[in-house]
């Protein structure tokens, strides 16, 4: 079970490093991260785009000068190529550069070249929160905006694959709502009991899944004893299944923001593991970002 970030990166290093495919990376701050990532032995990259621009950049943040680098100026096709990178497996990870978001996913789902496994794709956030004595990781609160049962299951089961490649043997998940109260009227009890209900008889995978179950439960073994709830994962779960965007996207700005945690996150749900920093992260989350997805295409 892995406690912290710095744990994320010694275990990521023991695999060796992995070929990291870079889409339109002619921007200083990707590079920047693949750069530490570079220096801790995490990674070996192939950068994809405007060659013009690429190599002096390298040279600007100090990446190796025979690091590979395939000229693309066309930063649509840019992505196009370092996705086939991947899928043709001259590459294990994924990573976007200057493209436009709606343009590198769509590359990363193009019926021709892409990485589609069937399943939806979605977010991880991972976090190190102070105290804890694991990661804590929150699904999706970065990707889909209301997602159905069905979505619901696809995010799950990206999630608890994830988990399983980075170490979390049987994870065990809250599936969010407001209320432990199953209530036709609100769909997120009435999802969250369907998800727990079918891990309960027939589990896709392992996990031990409970739900509909507010926050404060999920936290708190007292706050499951004052309701009386009992709970086999209240005050250890290890992921929150989110029931929709604006949900995950307050409460993972809300921590980060007002308990100064650590924060990473990866986007899941294709062949290889996705990365997508915003240049707002931090150049840590960056790094840790690269480091998940390392484990994470074990």
């Amino acid at each position: 079970m892995l406690s912290n970030f710095q744990e994320v990166l010694d275990k990521a290093r023991k695999f060796g490093r992995k070929t990291i495919s870079v889409a339109a990376a002619q921007d200083k701050e990707a590079l920047g991260a693949v750069k530490a990532a570079y220096d801790q032995g995490l990674v070996q990259p192939i950068l994809v785009g405007d060659a013009n621009i690429i190599r002096p950049l390298m040279v600007e943040v100090g990446l190796p000068a025979d690091t590979k680098v395939v000229h693309e100026p066309d930063m649509r096709q840019a992505a196009l190529t370092a996705v086939t990178l991947v899928r043709e497996g001259e590459a294990q990870i994924l990573m976007k550069g200057l493209v436009n978001s709606s343009d590198f996913l769509r590359a990363v789902v193009n019926k021709e070249c892409g990485l589609r496994t069937g399943r939806l794709l979605s977010h991880l956030a991972v976090f190190e929160v102070p105290g804890s004595k694991k990661l804590i990781f929150h699904t999706d609160g970065g990707m889909n905006v209301a997602p159905t049962l069905e979505e619901k299951k696809d995010i799950l089961a990206n999630g608890l694959l994830a988990l399983q490649a980075l170490g979390v043997k049987e994870p065990k998940v809250a599936v969010l709502a407001a209320s432990e109260v199953v209530n036709p009227k609100v769909s997120a009890t009435m999802d969250a009991k369907a998800i727990a209900d079918l891990y309960a008889s027939e589990p896709p995978y392992p996990a031990i899944v409970e739900g509909p179950i507010a926050m404060d439960v999920a936290l708190n073994p007292e706050a499951a004893e004052h309701k009386g709830i009992k709970s086999k994962i209240s005050g250890d779960v290890d992921l929150f299944l989110i029931p929709n965007i604006e949900t995950g996207n307050a409460v993972g700005k809300a921590i980060a923001f007002y308990a100064n945690i650590k924060i990473a996150g990866i986007i899941l749900g294709a062949t290889h593991p996705v990365v997508m920093i915003s240049r707002a992260d931090k150049a840590e989350a960056k790094l840790h970002s690269i480091a998940l997805a390392c484990l994470a295409a074990q």
